[in-house]
Order: structure tokens, then sequence, then C-alpha cells
């Protein structure tokens, strides 16, 4: 099962950090910056796997890392996950960013850190790894983004109502709006424009 997903650039500042299991927010800045000092002193000729750190559950997990560019991708997991499908997973995650995004770096993450999330909860929730095929997870990505794009729309009206008024050139401001047996006095108010 995996426990946290960590980003973090070459300095040790967190871009995403997911924890499964609860922990404290200063114990996940204390397994965070345990973790950025564990993995950023290794040779980059080494194993891309070592034992968690003493905040993290120490021997019993396992940190498996790639390290792109400024960026340090760090999945911790227990005895049951494969170093190697885990390694696997990181460079899907990766490849997906890059097509999301178009050429991802540091600053997507940061800026879009929602889709980063949501790209990430396609692939694992809960700590169990739910899908490994990029197009697969593009497609829903693509879904989301649409029915957002839709929603933005419906939240958009009340802006376009007003615009709309602004835009209908009226020659004077109404003094009295009736509706029906409904008379309403408009008091004197701003131009429009």
């Amino acid at each position: 099962m995996i426990k946290a997903i960590l980003i973090f650039n070459n300095h040790g500042k967190p871009r995403l950090s997911k924890f499964y299991e609860h922990y404290s927010e200063d114990t996940e800045q204390q397994i965070i910056r345990e973790t950025f000092h564990l993995v950023s002193k290794r040779d980059e000729n080494v194993c891309n796997f070592l034992e968690g750190g003493m905040l993290i559950g120490g021997s019993d997990y396992r940190l498996i890392y790639r390290h792109y560019a400024t960026l340090y991708f760090v999945f911790c997991v227990d005895s049951s996950e494969s170093e190697l499908g885990i390694l696997d997973l990181i460079q899907v995650f990766v490849e997906t960013l890059d097509k999301c995004f178009e050429n991802v770096c540091e600053l997507d993450l940061i800026f879009h850190v929602d889709k980063v999330h949501n790209i990430l909860a396609e692939m694992v929730m809960g700590g169990m790894v739910l899908e490994t095929n990029m197009n697969e997870i593009i497609t829903q990505v693509d879904s989301q983004n649409k029915m957002e794009k839709s929603e933005a729309g419906i939240a958009g009206a009340p802006a376009r109502a007003v615009s709309a008024v602004k835009n209908m050139n009226l020659p004077e401001m109404p003094r009295n709006i009736n509706i029906g047996d409904i008379s309403i006095k408009v008091p004197n108010l701003p131009s429009f424009k």
C-alpha cells in the first residue's frame, strides 16, 4: 500500500504532498524534510529504493523515487508493493503530467495544483493503485475538464447578465419599472457605463 506521495524541488520545497495515513501537520512537515534529506544526499548513479525514514516507518517502509530535472517524485510504500511497479507508476505519472501540461515544469505543479491532484486521484486512491493506463487517465481528466468548463458557463451567467445590461445602450436610466400591478421606483444610480 502507498503511504505517501511527495514531490519536492532540489531545494526541498514541497510541490505536492499526499498522505494516505493520518499525521499531524507538524509530523507531515518533518516527514517531508526527512525524506528530502534522505533522497537528496544520494548519488545519481545509485538505486532508487531506500528504507523509509524513522518518522515514516523505518525499515518496514520503502522510499521509491525518481529525480527529473528540478523535481523529486517520492512514493513511500509498505512491503506489499513492488518497487519496480512503483517506479513504473512514477514514470506513468510524470508522462501523464507531461501530456496534460505540454512539457510539465515546476510552475505547472504550483499554479495548477488542483489539476495535478485530479490526475493523481485518477491513478491512486486511498493508497491503492487504481489505474496505470496513461490514455485512460488522460481521457478521464479531459472529461473532467469539459465538465468544469460547462459548469463555469453556468456560474458565469450573472456576470454575463450584468455585462448584457451594460451593453444595452439605454437612452436614459429608467425611473419606474412596472411589472403587472407592481410598480418599482428606481433610485438615482450612477451610470452603467
